[in-house]
């Protein structure tokens, strides 16, 4: 589990650092009514929302699916399982906040 959690976190780290490289210097310019600027943004805003959303699919899929597993052989094991899933439906929650920074800019 702790392998899949760990390549859910690198799909979250490639989208900042993918975000951050190539929008950095229009998406996050002063207040402007650029077209250019304001599409570049919308297209990070979208591109992060989109990306964190399929690496949380995936990362509840495999977590989900490890956390019955787990439950089914021990019942107690309940509220740690649902914690981790948590935390892999966070990563969505992560780039839907970078999207509103990046259009809360324009």
């Amino acid at each position: 589990m702790k392998r899949i959690i760990k390549w859910s976190w690198n799909i979250v780290k490639f989208s900042i650092i993918f975000l951050f490289i190539s929008f950095c210097d229009s998406a996050w310019a002063q207040t402007t009514t650029d077209p250019a600027i304001v599409g570049w943004a919308f297209l990070a805003a979208s591109i992060a929302t989109g990306l964190s959303a399929i690496a949380a699919g995936i990362a509840v899929a495999h977590v989900g699916a490890a956390a019955v597993g787990a439950i089914s052989e021990k019942p107690e094991m309940a509220g740690k399982a649902l914690i981790y899933v948590g935390l892999a439906e966070g990563i969505a929650i992560y780039g839907l906040i970078i999207a509103i920074m990046i259009l809360g800019k324009i």
